[in-house]
């Protein structure tokens, strides 16, 4: 099973696609905590050049707090990563799938949590 949701948008901007994530994102209760500019963040350290690509961490506090309720060191793996890229294909949105993520931590009370997670951020994908 793949461990992210993804789809290609109907724009080529990256700014415009960044903006609808962020509003479907925000309609699923997820805040975005932080934003890397991975080009230009590798332009600066390694003077490599690198296509538009952004990581986005998204989180939703009632989850997040149940998830740190069940597991203390949960944190590792928050927030959830959402990527906007440029594609040859356009402009790309994918979000990691929190089920796939949890397996390795192996504990049965992250498992509701992980789904209703996935769920929302399926559809704020979607949405976008």
């Amino acid at each position: 099973m793949a461990y992210y949701v993804a789809r290609t948008l109907d724009t080529d901007e990256i700014a415009e696609a960044e903006e609808r994530i962020t509003a479907a994102l925000s309609d699923e209760g997820f805040g975005v905590l932080s934003r890397i500019d991975v080009a230009e963040t590798l332009k600066k350290k390694l003077d490599a050049d690198f296509r538009p690509y952004l990581i986005l961490g998204a989180c939703n506090p009632e989850f997040a707090h149940k998830a740190l309720q069940a597991e203390d060191k949960i944190g590792t793996m928050l927030p959830c990563n959402v990527i906007v890229q440029k594609t040859d294909n356009g402009v790309e949105i994918a979000a990691i799938d929190p089920v796939e993520s949890m397996q390795a931590v192996g504990n049965d009370a992250l498992s509701s949590i992980a789904a209703s997670v996935r769920d929302r951020l399926r559809r704020a994908v979607e949405a976008a």
